[in-house]
């Protein structure tokens, strides 16, 4: 971050390529060894730059935030050659895109629109939830708050993933897997930041779990991108037992920062019973 609290997007950029370039052996690139004594364990700055087909003085400067706007062809070969994913391709093109300049206006805060509230409703025998940038919570239907958290009993500024798993002390026991749940959270935070690197209150939310998570620095440090999909889920709830879920997260075509979040369960399986009784206690509740 730069004195007024935004991204440095060159320093960020060159401690990303380094991250992915020490990520990668050179078994994994196919690159015999040549007995010479490795300070790193991934990629010397020589063999990427190999691998990609372009001069090493050049990708030496891209590393330290200096090689400019470079073409489409050579952001693809330096893809190819660190082996980045999806989510990571999409960082570094947001982090090699034009800098923009620092809005003094806040940005305008994200809605729902009601036909996604509607649908939130009707989706009412599984857990499912909008989230936005920074993975603010937008929305959320009855069983989400009863597996998660009532996100809608907080004040508007604390309905976030990030620091409902990382500051929440009841985090820690209802969530199945928590340390590899929250750490693929600062991942998606991470993304957010390549693409906002002006957002103050990602800024702001940053420095908060930098202070208050011992967990979070070096999870952040650590460069790790990530574009939530599909996957699984698992929750110890207080009142009903374990909870096994395969989710879906689905990004809206109208709104990319906006994210579909649906739990799915298997018919007739133990979660879908403990469902049934969520759902009918907060009926009543």
């Amino acid at each position: 971050m730069t004195d007024t609290g935004y991204m440095d997007r060159s320093a960020e950029l060159s401690d990303f390529l380094r991250s992915r370039r020490v990520r990668v052996t050179p078994d994994q690139a196919g690159i015999a060894e040549d007995g010479r004594a490795r300070r790193v364990p991934g990629l010397r700055r020589d063999e990427v730059s190999r691998l990609a087909g372009v001069s090493t003085e050049y990708y030496t400067r891209l590393e330290q935030g200096r090689g400019g706007s470079p073409s489409p062809e050579v952001v693809e070969a330096l893809c190819q050659a660190l082996q980045l994913d999806l989510g990571e391709r999409e960082h570094l093109s947001d982090l090699l895109a034009r800098p923009t300049p620092v809005r003094r206006t806040a940005v305008a805060p994200q809605r729902v629109r009601p036909g996604l509230h509607l649908l939130l409703q009707t989706l009412d025998q599984v857990p499912a939830f909008v989230i936005g940038r920074r993975t603010d919570v937008l929305a959320a239907n009855r069983l989400a708050r009863a597996v998660i958290t009532d996100f809608e009993a907080l004040p508007v500024p604390q309905r976030n993933l990030a620091r409902y798993y990382l500051l929440n002390p009841e985090a820690r026991e209802r969530v199945g897997d928590w340390e590899q749940i929250a750490a693929e959270t600062v991942a998606m935070l991470r993304l957010d930041a390549g693409r906002y690197p002006n957002d103050r209150r990602l800024t702001d939310l940053v420095g908060e779990l930098t202070v208050r998570s011992p967990e979070f620095s070096t999870w952040w440090n650590s460069h790790q991108v990530l574009r939530r999909t599909h996957g699984t889920k698992r929750y110890n709830h207080p009142e009903v037992g374990e909870l096994h879920f395969s989710y879906e997260a689905l990004h809206l075509p109208d709104d990319p920062d906006q994210l579909l979040c649906i739990y799915n369960v298997e018919p007739g399986s133990p979660t879908a019973d403990s469902l049934r009784l969520l759902s009918s206690w907060s009926l009543t509740s």
